[in-house]
């Protein structure tokens, strides 16, 4: 499968999406990103969509593009931020309650720190996952630690383009 089997399945309705996934989807469209992280945060992104359709095209448009460890390390970082975002969004909407704010998280996260790939790609695919899932307590630590790591604006901006568009497909598709 390519991504023009993807584009295909995309309706006129959605043909912004077609353009999108192209421009995104390529280095010149999203500045400041090696192909690998493009790559990896389409998949990233897929499997934070939840879509089975997208997630099978999205690991077979993948798949001669990163590696089999940067895709367990991809799968790593949706699966952790499934878990994450749901907690700290939590706690960022909490209103009144410093007393719940302040209790430790009790939750096991190791795989941030050792995530088995490159640290800042893993960030970059956590970045995007918690763009889709909407936890901004999140996506702020993850853009610090991505400039720890010495990614511009622009590849910050390239990973959130890459999760906007592909989760606008993962809508089209559905709606298909």
């Amino acid at each position: 499968m390519s991504l023009e089997t993807l584009k295909d399945l995309v309706k006129d309705y959605g043909r912004d999406i077609r353009i999108n996934l192209d421009s995104v989807l390529s280095s010149e469209g999203a500045p400041g990103l090696t192909e690998e992280q493009i790559f990896g945060t389409f998949l990233a992104s897929a499997y934070a969509s939840k879509s089975p359709k997208l997630i099978e095209l999205a690991e077979a448009i993948t798949t001669s593009k990163i590696g089999e460890a940067e895709r367990e390390g991809v799968k790593a970082a949706a699966t952790i931020m499934g878990m994450n975002n749901i907690y700290y969004r939590y706690l960022h909407l909490l209103e009144g309650e410093e007393e719940l704010k302040k209790l430790p998280a009790k939750l096991r996260m190791q795989v941030i720190g050792k995530p088995g790939i490159e640290k800042t790609n893993f960030e970059i695919y956590c970045l995007a996952v918690s763009a889709i899932t909407g936890c901004g307590m999140c996506i702020n630590a993850h853009i610090q630690e991505i400039r720890k790591h010495g990614v511009t604006d622009y590849g910050i901006q390239s990973a959130i383009r890459i999760a906007s568009v592909t989760n606008g497909a993962a809508q089209a598709l559905a709606i298909s």
